[in-house]
C-alpha cells in the first residue's frame, strides 16, 4: 500500500497575479512553482509556507469564465507516491473516473482525477 497525505486544494482564480499578489503578500504563502499546463490553457501556481513540503494552495486560472463571487474550490489532491499503483487500484473500484489515463505536467507532476460521491473531483498526485 503507498503512502498518502493530502498533497494540494486547487482553487480556481480569475486573475493569478493578483491571487498570487495576495496570498504571498497577506496570507504569507510563498510561490514555490508556476507553469503552463501541458493543454497549453490552464496558468497554475503552487504556493506554500517556509519551502516545506506540507499540503499546498494551488491557483489555477483559465478553468472557468463564470467564477461565483465567492469563488470556487476545483478539487483536493491525495499524494501517492505510486501512481501506476493507485490508478490500477482505483479503476478496479469501477469508480468513475474524470481522467481515464495519468497525466503528466512539464515539471515532472503526475496525477488522475475520479468523482466523489456528490460530484466532488478528487486528485490522486504524485510528484
Amino acid at each position: 500500500m503507498s503512502q498518502k497525505r493530502l498533497d494540494h486544494v486547487g482553487i480556481v482564480v480569475r486573475d493569478l497575479e493578483a491571487t498570487i499578489a495576495f496570498y504571498t503578500s497577506v496570507v504569507g504563502l510563498e510561490l514555490k512553482d508556476r507553469l503552463t499546463h501541458t493543454n497549453g490553457v490552464f496558468q497554475l501556481a503552487f504556493l506554500g509556507f517556509n519551502g516545506s513540503d506540507e499540503t499546498e494552495v494551488e491557483l489555477i486560472q483559465g478553468y472557468s469564465d463564470s467564477l461565483p463571487s465567492e469563488g470556487t474550490v476545483h478539487h483536493f489532491a491525495v499524494s501517492t507516491d505510486d501512481i501506476e499503483a493507485e490508478h490500477a487500484r482505483v479503476q478496479e473500484l469501477q469508480v468513475s473516473h474524470v481522467d481515464e489515463e495519468i497525466v503528466s505536467l512539464p515539471n515532472g507532476y503526475r496525477y488522475f482525477f475520479v468523482h466523489g460521491p456528490e460530484g466532488e473531483w478528487i486528485e490522486f498526485f504524485q510528484r
